[in-house]
């Protein structure tokens, strides 16, 4: 029987050789062989999220903590994923318009602060806030969103012009 680093040889064997697929198949097969190696779980999740696959992405991830009784490395992952998930449930709350339009806004505003609050970094999900408020004229909450976005990306020549956007709004209403 091979032994987990084997397994995971191989994973990253095909990985290099960019065959996401063939590694998460390695992957899977080593946690069928060792199914309480926390690591096993946690580099599979990489993998998928690697490969746009969220749903089994997420599950590995949340084995992984599980396991591993929250090691900080797995659990910040798991976050990225959770926020990557929330963020795109906000999505399709902003892309669906007509009636009740304005719930639609608030809610995918309330699951955005979430998820800027579970992965700081994600830029997008900033832009996104900053969309959700702008649209439901809160446009203190929207310029602080885009500047918050500025900060992690500040050669983002779109983020200048949002702001730009937003603050022509804000004249525009009042």
């Amino acid at each position: 029987m091979m032994k987990p680093e084997e397994y995971m040889q191989h994973a990253y064997r095909c990985i290099l050789q960019n065959d996401f697929e063939q590694a998460i198949r390695w992957f899977e097969s080593a946690i069928n062989a060792y199914p309480e190696h926390a690591e096993l779980y946690y580099r599979c999740s990489i993998t998928h999220a690697r490969s746009q696959h969220l749903v089994p992405a997420l599950e590995y991830a949340r084995k992984a903590v599980e396991l591993s009784q929250g090691i900080e490395e797995y659990v910040l992952h798991l976050q990225t994923l959770e926020a990557k998930q929330i963020s795109l449930q906000a999505k399709v709350l902003l892309e669906q318009a007509g009636n009740g339009t304005h719930e639609r806004y608030v809610q995918a505003a309330d699951l955005l602060k979430q998820a800027v609050k579970l992965d700081p970094l994600y830029v997008e999900a900033h832009i996104m806030l900053a969309l959700a408020y702008s649209d439901l004229n809160e446009f203190e909450l929207a310029t602080r969103s885009v500047r918050d976005a500025l900060l992690l990306d500040p050669q983002n020549d779109q983020l200048h012009l949002l702001l730009q956007e937003i603050k022509q709004r804000m004249k525009s209403i009042q």
